[in-house]
Parts: structure tokens; sequence; C-alpha cells
């Protein structure tokens, strides 16, 4: 008995968060689920996830149009590529073009009319993935495992400077 639990629930989502790291592409196959995987040719990370931010705005179109959340999160969003440490940097191109790439994405969902009210990367610092250890880095503060240093990537100096941008943007706008 759920006594009352629902009472004055409307139906609408207060929110929905959505991980979102790579598309799956399947064909017709004789496997239990009747689907095979297929590895589409392409740009991927270094854990062989495709890189195909067009499939990123669709899901959050679709959820969008399926759900009807009054506001949505992008709660899990990254990329592990192979990190060095050269002259006591880390640059890592790829991931700033993953993440340029995805947050246009998303800036074009929002233009279709989705709430995106915030994005989570996926992850600050490099940590241990449940399924890899330490061997892939998804963060954009490099993390040296056998003394715990942190270095800012050059994906974190990225980051800051989007969000100085936007922040910047928003302020001049809010002023005017």
């Amino acid at each position: 008995d759920r006594g009352g639990e629902l009472d004055g629930y409307d139906g609408a989502l207060d929110f929905l968060g959505v991980n979102y790291y790579a598309r799956r592409v399947v064909r017709a196959g004789g496997g239990p689920l009747r689907a095979d995987r297929i590895d589409p040719e392409g740009e991927h990370t270094a854990i062989g996830w495709e890189v195909h931010p067009p499939s990123f705005r669709k899901l959050l179109v679709r959820l969008h149009r399926d759900y009807a959340p009054r506001h949505m999160y992008v709660t899990e969003n990254g990329a592990a590529y192979d990190d060095e440490v050269k002259s006591d940097r880390v640059d890592d191109p790829a991931r700033v073009a993953f993440l340029a790439r995805h947050f246009d994405a998303a800036a074009e969902a929002i233009g279709e009319g989705v709430p995106l009210r915030g994005y989570f990367i996926w992850t600050l610092m490099d940590n241990f993935e449940w399924a890899h250890g330490t061997s892939k880095r998804f963060g954009i503060i490099h993390t040296d495992y056998a003394t715990q240093r942190r270095r800012i990537k050059a994906s974190g100096e990225w980051y800051r400077r989007l969000i100085a941008a936007h922040r910047g943007a928003r302020a001049t706008a809010a002023a005017k």
C-alpha cells in the first residue's frame, strides 16, 4: 500500500539524468537478442568507443520528446585517451576536441527545445575505473598514481576558459 504516495503527482519527471559515452550500432543477428554489435570505422577513444556527437544530440532530443522531463542533466560524458606527461604538461587535444564537439551537440539540442540545465564531465581527475583500473584516463586533471600529484591537463585549461567565457557572456547580457 502506497498510502497516497503519488497524490498530486502529475506524471512529469522533475529531471532526467543522462550518461552518454558512445552510440551502439547493431544489425540483425543470430544471438539470443537477435542482434550483433557493429563497430563503425572512424574516430575512437583509447578505450575503443566510437566518437559520434550527432548521436548524443539525437539522444537528448529523443529523451526529451519521449519523456518530457522538466529539466535534463548530462550526468556523465567524457573520453579516455592515452595521456602522457611531457615537460610537466599533459596536452590532450583529442579530449578537448571530444568535449568541444559534444558541448556543441548539447547546444544544438538546447536549440531544439531540450531543457538541458547541467553537463558534468567524466571526470574531474583521473581515477580508478571499475572495468579498467587505472589504465584508462578520463580526467581533465592528470593524477600521478605513484605520488598522487595532480596536473591540470590542456583539456582542464580549455574547460576553465569555456566556463569563464560563458559566465562573462551571461554577466554581460544580464548587465544590459
